[in-house]
């Protein structure tokens, strides 16, 4: 039989820089969560593969780096690594949402990201150095460096592709830039209800 989930069980996602999905199961009647997931835990044993990613990354932009410095060939390819683990995250959120009998998905609208993560960074970099706008800046560029950012739109793909394969309705929605990835989450799923039920 065809999967037929709860109208008013949702399923938020956020995306971030260390965090790249945090997902929240919502009761869109009540407005509470129900639960949340980080990225940890939809990996589960395969975590271990996000840091490995990471550092393939940093190694990619440190030879990028050097090369540019010598004029030579800077162009190094994404490994598969990264839509590996895209495809298990989609299919940790998808398994997620039905053991909780969820009916949608919303994922953030692209182009809200460059705006969330800016904002984390500034966030970051003003608890690291307080009043101090350079050294904020600074910071902010070492960061940036250090947890390289994801490729949103692929893992939209990924689970928009496995959310309709299960029989998952999925929608955009719009990620506000304050509170944590767990209150984002939550915030996207209630206003992306709210706002169908308006329209």
């Amino acid at each position: 039989p065809l999967y037929q989930g709860h109208s008013n069980i949702l399923v938020g996602i956020a995306f971030g820089l260390e965090k790249p999905a945090t997902v929240a199961i919502v009761d869109g009647i009540t407005g509470k969560a129900i639960t949340y997931r980080n990225v940890k835990q939809l990996l589960g044993k395969n975590y271990t593969l996000l840091n490995r990613k990471r550092q393939e990354k940093q190694a990619q932009s440190h030879q990028r780096h050097k090369a540019q410095k010598r004029s030579g060939f800077n162009e190094f390819g994404d490994s598969e690594l990264g839509q590996y683990i895209d495809r298990l995250l989609a299919k940790a959120i998808v398994t997620v949402a039905q053991s909780h009998g969820a009916a949608s998905i919303f994922v953030p609208k692209l182009e809200d990201i460059r705006e969330v993560i800016q904002s984390e960074i500034q966030a970051r970099a003003e608890e690291k150095v307080p009043g101090y706008l350079e050294g904020q800046k600074q910071y902010a560029k070492r960061y940036r460096v250090q947890v390289h950012q994801w490729s949103y739109g692929r893992l939209i793909e990924s689970i928009k592709s496995k959310a309709t394969q299960q029989g998952l309705a999925i929608e955009e929605a719009k990620q506000e830039v304050r509170g944590s990835p767990e209150e984002q989450a939550r915030e996207i799923a209630i206003s992306a209800y709210h706002s169908r039920l308006n329209s």
